[in-house]
């Protein structure tokens, strides 16, 4: 049962029923914030050091929504298999993560995760953290049924800013390393973000290899 609760509290993939992959998206020409969020943007993704051919995973911003109350913006993951709807908050704070769901479950973190800084404070060696309630859901045909609940401590930090080189172009990106802790241990991830594109190397290691925007 925990091993279950820390896999999706820890934001790691989950097996979903398959689904269809989405025709390309329309390039969007409109410019894009700093934390980019705008309906229509889509991201396509490979895990790192797979041909560009293989299957791609695809983040999509699908707009406006309410997740336990709250105003937030729709982030669908889907490929493979996977198919997540990610829920955050995007403003002057940064960006917060309230929670997520796929087919199977439904996760609520209390506070939000602040997953981004605000655009002035992202800069190297700048660290940031907390610790929040995770509430999971199971989800089945009569509702939602409490499946458990536990607490979840995150510390984030930007290690530097560097150039990189990947399938999609050449990026100025921020390294962030992101820790996250319970009474099992710790799970240590990196990502690489880049102001108005978004994250080209994702905390499950894929890497962009192509946008609409």
């Amino acid at each position: 049962m925990r091993r279950y609760v820390m896999a999706l509290a820890l934001l790691l993939a989950a097996c979903a029923p398959q689904v269809t992959q989405a025709p390309k998206a329309q390039p969007l020409l409109q410019e894009t914030a700093f934390y980019p969020a705008t309906t229509g943007l889509e991201w396509v993704y490979v895990p790192e050091g797979e041909a560009l051919s293989s299957p791609p995973y695809r983040v999509r911003v699908e707009g406006p929504a309410l997740y336990e109350g709250q105003e937030a913006v729709r982030f669908r993951s889907f490929g493979r298999g996977e198919d997540r709807v990610y829920y955050r908050q995007v403003g002057a704070f940064g960006v917060r993560l309230l929670g997520f769901q796929d087919p199977s479950a439904r996760v609520v973190f209390t506070p939000p995760i602040l997953e981004y800084p605000p655009e002035a404070l992202l800069a190297p060696g700048h660290r940031w953290g907390g610790k929040v309630t995770v509430r999971v859901e199971l989800l089945t045909p009569g509702g939602r049924e409490p499946l458990a609940q536990g607490s979840l401590g995150y510390a984030m930090e930007v290690l530097e800013e560097r150039e990189v080189r990947l399938p999609a172009g050449v990026f100025r990106v921020y390294r962030i390393r992101q820790v996250y802790q319970d009474e099992r241990g710790q799970d240590a991830r990196e990502v690489w973000f880049v102001p108005k594109v978004g994250e080209v190397r994702t905390r499950e290691g894929r890497v962009l290899v192509e946008k609409n925007f």
